[in-house]
């Protein structure tokens, strides 16, 4: 049976569910800064996803064991974790391969994932193990989507919010087909040496998923420049300043090569920032599950982390 799992270190405080490992809220205080789900937009909030991202050709794929047929982000999100180590700030929740899912998915694995919060940041630790003798090829990502507004932040118009970058640079990735598929045909070139990429309504209708390759130094800042308190701060001879306070969420993701931006339609009250360690697959692949791009390929008995953490200010 599912259940929720709280972790806290006194300022903020994350909830997972074993149902899938999916982090259920991220709370500062009493600000909510993850999306809470709703069916009417996305009734999702942050959806592990593994042993793909996005999706197959025509829902299937060749491997060296045989054929994978998965839908949209794979099997991770639909499966119960099992909690195999818990503190009062940290939890780790782990997956193991069963009868079940070598029918979709013909390979044995351990998927854990491990969450701590440490002062304003939540870390979330993927780690993967191969328990046979056959190598494991997979890719893996997180969905996690953020409520617009970002608390104390005065407007819900996406249109006034961006992210920023830790330098000027020149993004290249693929476009989406409404199928969900990368086309590399048309290339998606939407900053072009600058370190911010302005979010709006129209952007996100006309990409469906901004996907963003190689992001400098794998780090983003989502803030508004519209804040919705304003401190007057009195200096020593009387002199009164407004100070502005700054609202948002900076995401560091060092391993994961790829970043996509997605929200369900315009007007939508939230917006998905998504590090994944591969993308869907392409409109011209040729169906073999080991030639995705993006692929990690696990040797027997070894195993890898990556780790993305999620600061909120």
């Amino acid at each position: 049976m599912s259940e929720i799992i709280s972790i806290s270190n006194g300022s903020l405080t994350a909830s997972i569910d074993t149902m899938g490992a999916q982090l259920m809220s991220l709370r500062k205080g009493e600000s909510e800064y993850l999306w809470q789900g709703d069916s009417n937009w996305w009734p999702r909030r942050a959806p592990i996803l593994f042993p793909i991202v996005g999706v197959l050709k025509d829902g299937e794929a060749e491997s060296a064991e045989g054929t994978i047929s998965l839908a949209r982000h794979g099997l991770a999100r639909l499966n119960q974790f099992k909690v195999v180590e818990q503190s009062p700030s940290s939890v780790t929740l782990q997956l193991k391969s069963t009868e079940e899912t070598r029918k979709s998915y013909p390979y044995d694995f351990e998927l854990k994932l491990i969450f701590s919060v440490d002062g304003d940041t939540l870390t979330q630790t993927y780690e993967v193990t191969n328990p046979a003798n056959v190598v494991l090829p997979f890719t893996l990502g997180a969905h996690p989507a953020f409520n617009i507004p970002i608390p104390g932040v005065k407007t819900s118009s996406l249109d006034q919010y961006h992210l920023s970058f830790t330098r000027s640079w020149t993004s290249y990735g693929p476009s989406i087909t409404d199928d969900g598929l990368c086309d590399y045909a048309t290339p998606q070139k939407l900053i072009v040496d600058s370190d911010t990429l302005d979010l709006s309504w129209e952007l996100i209708d006309r990409e469906k998923t901004i996907t963003l390759e190689d992001v400098p130094d794998r780090r983003i800042t989502l803030t508004s420049d519209i804040t919705a308190n304003r401190i007057e701060s009195e200096i020593e001879d009387t002199i009164t300043n407004d100070v502005y306070e700054t609202h948002g969420i900076q995401m560091d993701f060092e391993g994961f090569d790829y970043l996509g931006i997605w929200s369900a339609a315009p007007g939508c009250p939230f917006i998905a920032l998504e590090p994944w360690c591969g993308i869907a697959d392409t409109v011209d692949c040729d169906g073999i599950f080991e030639h995705k791009p993006g692929i990690i390929s696990l040797e027997p008995g070894q195993s890898i982390a990556k780790t993305l953490s999620i600061k909120v200010f």
